[in-house]
C-alpha cells in the first residue's frame, strides 16, 4: 500500500474490498461530509452531539495528528491499540488479490483505512457513522456510502493538481457526494462554488439547506477557552458554546446543526440539550488551539491561502498580543507563495521550518519565499522542535507564537508544548531525517 493515493480512477477497488468484508459501510446510519475547510470540525460537532444524545457513534477522519488510531473513533474516542491491531490483521488478507487477468490488485493506504473504519463501526453496532471525505468527493474512497444526510463545507483552491484548477471544478468534485433525494447542508460558499452545488442538488432532487439562509447564527461572547453563539435552524433555536476559536467555526457549528436537524426530521431523537452539551465537549485540536499563555502559543493547521487569510483575520478578534512569531512550514503540493504572501502582510518574525512529513518544503526554500515577500527577520530551522525552542527564547510575555501552514507542523509543535509522544514511521521520513540503518 502506498503512502499517498495519487491516481484515482473509479471506486470499483473500494467496492470490491467492502464486498469481501460483507459491505460493513451499509450497517450504520451515515453522515457524509466533504469540503476544503471545516469538514473535520463539522464532523466532530455532529459526532459529539450524537454521542451525547445517547447513540453509539463512529467517526472516520484524516489525517491524524499524533497517532494513526485517531482516524477511527468510537464514541468520540480513538480506538484502542488492540482494536486497531485486530482490524489490520483481519483486513490484511483482503488488501491484495488477483484482479482481471493476472493483474494483482492492491488497495491504497486510504482505502485500507476506510475499510477498517467501516468494519469497526459495523462490528461494534454503531448507530451513526460520521464519515469525513479524504480528498475531493466524487471518487473519494468514502463515496460508497448511502448517507442519510450530506454536507459540503467551505470550498477554496486546494489539491489543484488532482481536483482541478478552478473553484467550479473543485466544487463539482465535492458535489459528487450528493445522492438522489438525500438532503444536503451547504456551508457559506463563494458564488461560483454555490451555483455548481445547487445545480447538482436540483439535478438529483436533493433538498438544499443553505447555511446563512435557512440556518443562521449570531456571535456572542468569547475568550481564549471558546465562544458562545446562537443558531436559528429550520426546527428551532439553540444557545450554544464551543471550545473552538475562530469566526469560521460558527459557520461550521451551524452546518452541523443543519445536519442534525435533518436526522431529527427522519425520526431520530436528538434533544437541544444534547446538541449544546455535545458541542461544548467537542475536541478538535490544532484549530486555532491555545496551548499556553505568556507567551501565547497557538497551533492551527491552516494550509491554503484562504484558510490562512481567515486565521489571520480571526486572531485579533479573539486574542490580545503584541508581536507575531511564526513557526511555519508548508507542504510542496500547497500554495506556498500565496500563503507566504498572506502571512507576510502581518509583519511577523518568521522561523521557517518543516515537519517530518516527506512532502515538507525545505526551510531554506521557505525562508526565501518570505524574504521575497519583504519579511526582514527570517530564520531557518531544521525541525519544529528547534523552531519552538528559539521562538520561546525570542518571545516576550505579550507576544504570540503561531504554528501554521501545515497540519503536520501544528501537530509537531503541539507535541513539543504538551509533551506528547507521537508515532513516527522512519520509512516515511524525508531521506535526510532518517536514522542511518545498521550495516551489519
Amino acid at each position: 500500500m502506498g503512502p499517498r493515493q495519487k491516481h484515482i480512477y473509479d471506486l470499483s477497488r473500494m467496492e470490491s474490498l467492502l464486498d469481501r468484508l460483507g459491505n460493513p459501510h451499509l450497517a450504520s446510519k451515515t453522515l457524509h461530509v466533504a469540503g476544503t475547510k471545516g469538514k473535520g470540525s463539522v464532523s466532530a460537532f455532529c459526532d459529539s452531539a450524537l454521542y451525547t444524545a445517547g447513540y453509539h457513534t463512529g467517526f472516520y477522519s484524516s489525517p491524524h495528528l499524533h497517532w494513526f488510531r485517531e482516524r477511527v473513533r468510537r464514541d468520540t474516542q480513538p480506538i484502542s491499540e488492540a482494536k486497531f491491531t485486530n482490524l489490520v490483521d483481519e483486513l490484511w488478507q483482503h488488501s491484495r488479490w488477483f484482479g482481471a487477468g493476472s493483474a494483482v490488485e492492491e488497495v491504497s493506504l486510504f482505502e485500507f483505512m476506510t475499510g477498517m473504519a467501516f468494519k469497526c463501526f459495523a462490528d461494534d453496532h454503531a448507530d451513526f457513522q460520521t464519515i469525513e471525505v479524504g480528498l475531493g468527493g466524487r471518487l473519494d474512497a468514502t463515496n460508497v456510502v448511502e448517507p442519510r444526510v450530506t454536507a459540503i463545507t467551505s470550498i477554496s483552491l486546494d489539491h489543484t493538481g488532482i481536483l482541478g484548477d478552478t473553484i467550479q471544478e473543485i466544487a463539482a468534485e465535492k458535489a459528487g457526494i450528493i445522492k438522489p433525494g438525500i438532503p444536503v447542508v451547504i456551508a457559506p460558499q463563494v458564488p461560483e462554488a454555490e451555483s455548481v452545488i445547487l445545480a447538482r442538488c436540483q439535478e438529483l432532487d436533493a433538498m438544499a439547506i443553505r447555511v446563512g439562509v435557512d440556518v443562521t447564527w449570531d456571535k456572542g461572547q468569547s475568550n481564549m477557552d471558546g465562544q458562545s453563539f446562537s443558531v436559528r435552524g429550520r426546527l428551532g433555536a439553540y444557545e450554544l458554546w464551543i471550545p473552538l476559536l475562530g469566526s469560521y467555526q460558527l459557520g461550521n457549528a451551524a452546518t452541523a446543526v443543519g445536519m442534525l436537524e435533518v436526522l431529527m426530521e427522519q425520526g431520530n431523537e436528538i434533544p437541544s440539550d444534547a446538541i449544546n452539551r455535545g458541542f461544548t465537549s467537542t475536541s478538535w485540536p490544532c484549530r486555532m488551539e491555545v496551548l499556553r499563555q505568556f507567551p501565547l502559543v497557538v497551533a492551527d493547521g491552516a494550509h491554503n491561502a484562504h484558510s490562512v487569510t481567515e486565521l489571520m483575520a480571526s486572531l485579533p478578534n479573539y486574542l490580545d498580543y503584541d508581536r507575531i512569531i511564526l513557526v511555519v512550514g508548508f507542504s510542496r503540493d500547497k500554495s506556498v507563495t500565496d500563503m507566504a504572501r498572506v502571512l507576510a502582510e502581518h509583519d511577523p518574525l518568521v522561523l521557517a521550518t518543516r515537519s517530518r512529513h516527506p512532502r515538507s518544503v525545505q526551510p531554506a526554500v521557505l525562508a526565501e519565499e518570505f524574504q521575497k515577500c519583504g519579511v526582514t527577520d527570517v530564520r531557518s530551522k531544521d525541525s519544529v522542535s528547534e523552531a519552538l525552542s528559539e521562538a520561546l527564547e525570542l518571545a516576550g510575555d505579550q507576544d504570540l507564537i503561531l504554528a501554521t501552514g501545515s497540519l503536520f507542523v501544528a501537530a509537531e509543535l503541539r507535541e513539543g508544548v504538551l509533551g506528547i509522544e507521537p508515532e513516527v514511521y522512519p520509512d516515511l521520513l524525508p531521506p535526510d531525517l532518517r536514522a542511518p540503518r545498521p550495516t551489519n
